[in-house]
């Protein structure tokens, strides 16, 4: 087993809020690990502090074998993070931005033009940024994640607020990214969107991983759970419901 994060009794807090109550989690490299949770549940706190960017009040953590809060710089150089908003300078081209990230590392291994490709941007390359759709700039904001060729790649929350078409488009990235052979650590509070890209789901609330295992294994556990009724008019489709193990009854 080829454990590259790993946690013991991970705690935060700020101020008399406890973001993290004692996380103890172990990923292993490769696939799509998914931390699920509403908005406030901790997660991008924990993302925070295994990239580096956020010291734990309590707990170890080793991500790659490195303490990020002892070696950032040297664990910066192996994972690439899209962050919950990222500055894109407006004036700047898909091309010229990603080049300029690429020389905020000690090496860049990736092609540029092969990363534009990888996100769907090389009829873009060119566009001055501000020209970009919301999605087209989620997808360079993927890519600058990328230039340094990382080991694992940290995805925070990458299509809240995009249209259906977008987040397809991201979907559709990220599981490119996974055919490739990375390790990828994302970040959701949509249901549908973990239970279609993860190969593993880890559940917070409240600062606590309140489940964790493959999403069938979520999905089942959650069967039988509630029965809830709802009125409509007209037809509905019931088949996303299905999907997640709902069992739709006619009245």
């Amino acid at each position: 087993m080829d454990t590259i994060i790993s946690t013991e009794n991970l705690r935060k807090n700020y101020g008399e809020v406890k973001a993290l109550k004692g996380i103890n989690l172990e990923l292993e490299r490769g696939g799509i690990v998914g931390l699920l949770g509403p908005n406030g549940a901790g997660k991008t706190t924990l993302v925070e502090i295994i990239e580096g960017l956020r010291l734990p009040s309590a707990g170890k953590i080793k991500v790659l074998g490195l303490d990020p809060t002892r070696a950032p710089r040297d664990l910066k150089e192996r994972i690439g993070a899209q962050l919950q908003t990222t500055a894109i300078a407006q004036e700047l081209t898909p091309s010229e931005t990603l080049k300029l990230f690429a020389s905020f590392y000690n090496h860049a291994a990736l092609n540029i033009n092969e990363i534009l490709q990888l996100v769907g941007l090389e009829e873009k390359a060119h566009a001055r940024n501000r020209t970009l759709s919301g999605g087209q700039k989620q997808r360079l904001a993927i890519g600058m994640a990328l230039v340094n060729d990382p080991e694992i790649v940290i995805l925070d929350e990458p299509t809240t607020g995009l249209d259906p078409m977008a987040r397809r488009n991201v979907h559709q990235i990220i599981q490119g990214l996974r055919q490739q052979g990375r390790t990828i650590l994302l970040t959701t509070h949509y249901i549908e969107e973990a239970e279609k890209l993860c190969d593993r789901v880890i559940m917070i609330k409240k600062g606590e991983i309140v489940a964790d295992g493959t999403p069938f294994e979520l999905v089942s556990q959650a069967q039988g759970m509630s029965t809830v009724w709802i009125a409509v008019e007209g037809e509905l489709d019931f088949s996303p419901l299905v999907r997640a193990g709902a069992e739709p009854q006619g009245r």
